[in-house]
């Protein structure tokens, strides 16, 4: 009988922990999820951003922040626009600030200035390759060049597709921060190139120095929220983005020089 009296007890509270368990596993599942509306993050206007005064001022988004997704998230492109664009052009400004540069334009800068001081080699190029990356992306974009860059990619690389493939191996291999170009060069030849952190192939250290028509960030803050690790999966998808008609403006401009 003593047994019994213990074993009932026993008996009662496991089949009572149980149930608990079980209601608490049946709450957590009918927990309803946040729908689409609710998750969404209230975004500003890039229109709104301002750099502080100084010689130069940010390049307009051309695009609202989402216009871009789901290759680059609104998320992404307004932290990279409002925060790290805007950080190099202020810093920039006041590097130059009372110096002979500050009456130059950007592309001086970069010509002109000590590859050894490194604050105003960051900001500059950060400032230049930042307000030409915007302006090579666009929404409802993608596709393949047409016209005379058409034509000189055929000269150059082969064909369009060994210059897509050329420019997503160098992409994905590089190491660290930094940029993959398409540029002209002195010849008035396209190649492909990288540079790393803000770098660009205008400045006087650049290993294949030339004009830039094309650029990719492969810095982390321009990807890691969106891809994670898949640096490859943000290259890939950057070709559905690319603003051909403006990249053979570029062409263009330097081509009749």
């Amino acid at each position: 009988m003593k047994k019994a009296f213990y074993v009932l007890p026993l008996v009662c509270a496991t089949v009572f922990i149980v149930s608990c368990n079980e209601k608490k596993l049946i709450e957590v599942v009918e927990v309803p999820l946040p729908s689409a509306t609710e998750q969404k993050t209230v975004m500003g206007s890039p229109d709104n951003v301002k750099a502080d005064e100084g010689s130069f001022q940010l390049e307009k988004l051309p695009y609202a922040y989402d216009a871009l997704a789901p290759s680059i998230s609104a998320t992404t492109m307004e932290l990279h626009y409002s925060k790290h664009y805007l950080n190099y052009t202020n810093n920039l400004n006041s590097s130059i600030k009372g110096t002979p540069l500050e009456n130059l334009t950007i592309e001086e800068v970069l010509a002109k200035l000590d590859p050894n001081d490194a604050g105003l080699r960051n900001n500059a190029g950060g400032y230049y390759n930042h307000s030409l990356f915007w302006k090579c992306m666009g929404a409802k974009a993608g596709g393949e060049p047409k016209n005379t860059l058409a034509s000189a990619m055929i000269t150059d690389f082969g064909s369009y597709g060994n210059f897509m493939s050329l420019f997503k191996d160098e992409a994905t291999k590089h190491f660290g921060s930094g940029w993959v170009w398409l540029i002209v060069d002195k010849t008035g030849k396209l190649q492909v190139t990288t540079t790393t952190n803000q770098d660009n192939p205008l400045m006087r250290n650049a290993i294949v120095p030339g004009t830039p028509i094309l650029a990719l960030d492969l810095w982390e803050h321009a990807y890691y929220m969106d891809y994670q690790y898949r640096r490859k999966n943000y290259v890939d998808n950057f070709f559905n983005i690319i603003n051909w008609n403006k990249i053979e403006e570029n062409y263009t401009a330097v081509a009749i020089k």
